[in-house]
Formats: structure tokens, C-alpha cells, sequence
């Protein structure tokens, strides 16, 4: 099975309320903490049409769920590089944007950056206490 397969797969158990299933995948999986699937999911649906009109939109969903896997991975510096890239790419769309209010989700990349430069890159945010959350608004 080649990994599209494999993601269709993995997209078929995700309720798509009027979007694309992986968008939908993208979100469920993001909030349960597996941001490397979050970001597999959401990237099959964005290669195919990464320079159309949602493509830097997917992007920064892309990069905030690798700088989630970068926490996960003691990766502190590397995370706060992609909160950066993330936060350029969202902000080029207007406030709700694909039923996603991106004035939150750019509150909660500040919050997380906020967290990182406080500390100086030596203490990881992320805990079991302290985890991110993304909501689609219906």
C-alpha cells in the first residue's frame, strides 16, 4: 500500500461534515496530539493543489502540526521556526477562513512561541497538562 492509499484509508474514519475528509482527519487527529499524522493527512491534501487559492492556508496547518511534532521531539528551536512559518502563512487569510477561525489558531501559535521565548528554548511546553487544540466551527 503506497502512502496516499494509506491515507485514504486513514481519512475514511474521519466524519467530513461538508469538507474534505482529510481536513476533517487533520483536526481529530491534531487534537488527540498525533501531529505527525495531523500533518500526513492534511499534506495529501494540499500537494496536489499547493498553489491554489488554499495552498498557503494548508501549509501553515502543515507547519503548526510540525512544530508540535518538533516539541514531541525535544526540538525546541526547530518548533518556534515552524510557529514562524505557520503564523506568515495563516495570516494571509482572512480571520475565518474554511470554518476555521484563524484569529484563535494565531492566538494559540503566540501563546506556544510566547512559551518557547520565555523560557529560552530550555524548558518544553507541551506536557499531558498543557496541550493544543484546534475546532472547526460548524
Amino acid at each position: 500500500m503506497n502512502k496516499h492509499e494509506r491515507i485514504a484509508e486513514l481519512a475514511r474514519q474521519f466524519s467530513a461534515d461538508g469538507v474534505d475528509a482529510r481536513y476533517a482527519g487533520y483536526f481529530a487527529l491534531f487534537n488527540r496530539q498525533k501531529f505527525y499524522e495531523a500533518h500526513d493527512i492534511l499534506e495529501d491534501l494540499w500537494l496536489p493543489d499547493r498553489r491554489g487559492a488554499n495552498g498557503d492556508f494548508y501549509k501553515g496547518l502543515i507547519q503548526l502540526a510540525g512544530a508540535f511534532v518538533h516539541l514531541q521531539k525535544q526540538r525546541l528551536r526547530p518548533s518556534a521556526a515552524l510557529f514562524k512559518l505557520a503564523q506568515a502563512n495563516l495570516e494571509k487569510y482572512p480571520p475565518l477562513h474554511e470554518q476555521l477561525n484563524l484569529a484563535k489558531v494565531q492566538q494559540l501559535i503566540a501563546y506556544w512561541l510566547g512559551l518557547l521565548e520565555q523560557q529560552e528554548f530550555k524548558i518544553n511546553p507541551l506536557s499531558a497538562l498543557n496541550t493544543p487544540r484546534l475546532e472547526l466551527q460548524r
